[in-house]
């Protein structure tokens, strides 16, 4: 395997049937530009309300029409030029087209918070009568969660100057996308055979850290720990910046602590945020703890290093699979979602809403974007295995999710709360390994599934609710005056993860700059609503298994219902009170029992 991955593609080599095609967004480049162009002119279809939002009902509603046709526009010609760069970061003319949309945006945002400003001066009793006309039904929700963060508004002009500063306040972000995408270089590395392989981000995560081979995979972690190291105070810089942003913010607009103020636009409670921290950190530990015991004796290892905790340690029963076989796989597992759902992901496998490739500049990991009136886009490396087939599930989840979402709402309400984003995936992924466990009663399937699952539970209870307890600590420390530099994050982060795999795990340098893989430190409290999205699936997968039908059925209405509620709300369509601890309790012990069966297997 890693042979055929010795030379990385430029972008222009790869196959053209695994690529996306974003012809879907724009035929060409120019009708691309032509539309950008179009937007700065049609702005003023929006701001020809600036003023009259108090005249009455039917021209707050005409407003709110206007911003969602314009915001259609927007997301289109901004999803095009976003898409390419993660395609590829390297190319100058990709970089260009993302930056012209971040001053389109920018310029947007700036005209536009008229909108919010004069929707918060208006009397109380205007916008209840607001409120009470049918003009307004389907923005109810969008203008109540505007009207909910009056208490930290600063005034029109001050918010027309911050957003109009949009574009500098998401400069960290884009300083370490580009930085990760274009400049890192890694160190090639030689097999035992003295055989040179190459190395790159993409390579270290989605191969090089699963391989089986202790020397390889060790000598992968020690290129990729060089490099690191190389970027880490630029990249403390950058962070630091992004940090003491969100901490200034937080005090200008009144918060009580940056918590409350990047919690706000998730809706989500700060004893939900510390129940699904502090739970699951103490709850999962000795669970976890076990897991690694067994992978080190099944590894043959003195030591359990940090680079060794995603090594499988069952290679030979690493299933292989093909794109090709992985679509029948995938539809059969997600036929109980029914033929509404499989008919979107059907054309997802077969109309290139993918990019599978792996070539220079590409982005790392996964995502699924949406652009809402054509379809959602998958970014992903496709690597020949069941691996690969769990992640483009997982992210066929989300592009199922929202192709439902838009179907059944307007763009306004089209976006539930972070805190669920990750339920439609992960439910994707325990619905694959369900199906696979259901088609065979092998030993050694069963033993790859819950290896898969444990690699689930591992990704998102473990490396992204670590991820959130790391934020706490550096936003803790950034509200205590103390200075974001690498030392600090190398040492927070070596704490965190101390803290939960205490003596099973020794934590060495490479562990301690793991804070530098993740893109997500820069998306607000984004990583701890993995842990959140995990628990409901989980909770909702058994009762799917338990119930059958009805249960099902709630699940597509969770899905269908978009941003129309709140996140427990929201919740409580699938069943389950997410304001209790019990669910994410369930879920651990879910994890532990996985870790129980996995033992027998061996």
């Amino acid at each position: 395997m890693a042979e055929k991955k010795s030379k990385r593609l430029m972008r222009h080599e790869v196959p053209e049937e695994i690529t996306w095609n974003i012809a879907d967004i724009f035929p060409n480049d120019e009708a691309w530009e032509q539309e950008l162009k179009a937007l700065e002119q049609d702005i003023t279809e929006i701001t020809q309300f600036k003023g009259k939002l108090g005249e009455g009902a039917e021209m707050l509603a005409a407003c709110l029409q206007a911003v969602e046709a314009f915001y259609k526009r927007l997301l289109k010609v901004g999803n095009y030029a976003s898409l390419q760069l993660s395609a590829d970061g390297t190319s100058p003319d990709n970089q260009e087209k993302a930056a012209r949309v971040s001053s389109l945006q920018a310029k947007v945002a700036s005209e536009l918070t008229f909108l919010e400003s004069e929707l918060l001066e208006l009397p109380d009793d205007l916008v209840k009568t607001y409120l009470e006309d049918p003009a307004l039904k389907s923005y109810i929700k969008y203008i109540s969660d505007i009207l909910e963060t009056k208490p930290h508004r600063l005034s029109p002009e001050t918010e027309a100057v911050l957003a109009a500063l949009n574009e500098v306040h998401s400069a960290p972000y884009m300083i370490y996308q580009r930085s990760k995408a274009a400049d890192m270089e890694f160190e090639p590395i030689k097999d035992q055979d003295g055989n040179e392989l190459a190395m790159s981000f993409a390579l270290y995560e989605d191969l090089y850290e699963q391989l089986p081979d202790t020397y390889l995979r060790r000598e992968a972690a020690k290129s990729f720990e060089k490099t690191l190291k190389r970027y880490q105070n630029t990249f403390a810089g950058t962070y630091g910046t992004e940090v003491k942003k969100q901490v200034l913010l937080s005090k200008i607009r009144n918060y009580e602590s940056v918590t409350d103020m990047l919690l706000q636009p998730q809706q989500v409670t700060r004893e939900m945020y510390y129940n699904q921290l502090d739970i699951i950190q103490k709850e999962l530990a000795p669970h976890m703890r076990r897991y690694a015991q067994l992978k080190k004796e099944q590894l043959g290892l003195e030591q359990m290093m940090f680079c060794d905790l995603k090594a499988q340690i069952d290679p030979d029963n690493d299933p292989k699979i093909s794109f090709e076989e992985a679509r029948g796989l995938i539809l059969d597992a997600l036929r109980i979602l029914g033929d509404e759902y499989l008919e979107i992901i059907d054309q997802a496998l077969h109309n290139r809403w993918i990019d599978l490739a792996d070539n220079v500049g590409k982005s790392t990991g996964a995502f699924c974007a949406t652009v809402f009136g054509v379809h959602p886009f998958i970014l992903m490396t496709w690597t020949d295995n069941m691996r690969s087939a769990f992640t483009l599930v997982h992210e066929l989840g989300h592009a199922g999710h929202f192709a439902l979402a838009e179907k059944y709402n307007n763009l306004l309400n089209l976006r539930p709360s972070t805190y669920l984003v990750e339920a439609p995936s992960t439910m994707n992924e325990l619905l694959l390994g369900n199906h696979i466990l259901s088609q065979s009663d092998n030993v050694n399937m069963k033993r790859w599934v819950i290896m898969q699952y444990l690699g689930t539970y591992y990704h998102n209870f473990v490396t992204h609710l670590l991820e959130g307890e790391y934020q706490r600590r550096v936003y803790d420390a950034a509200e205590s005056g103390r200075g974001i530099t690498a030392n600090l994050l190398n040492q927070l982060k070596g704490d965190v993860l101390s803290d939960f795999w205490g003596d099973a795990v020794a934590i060495d340098d490479l562990a301690r700059l793991t804070w530098m893989r993740q893109p997500h430190y820069y998306m607000g409290l984004y990583p701890y609503t993995y842990s959140a999205g995990l628990t409901i699936a989980t909770a909702s997968a058994e009762m799917i298994k338990a119930e059958g039908q009805p249960a099902v059925d709630r699940w597509l209405e969770f899905l269908k219902a978009g941003g129309k509620y709140k996140p427990l709300e929201h919740v409580k369509i699938t069943g389950l009170d997410m304001s209790t601890p019990d669910p994410i309790r369930k879920a651990v012990a879910f994890v532990g029992s996985l870790v129980d069966e996995l033992e027998k297997t061996f």
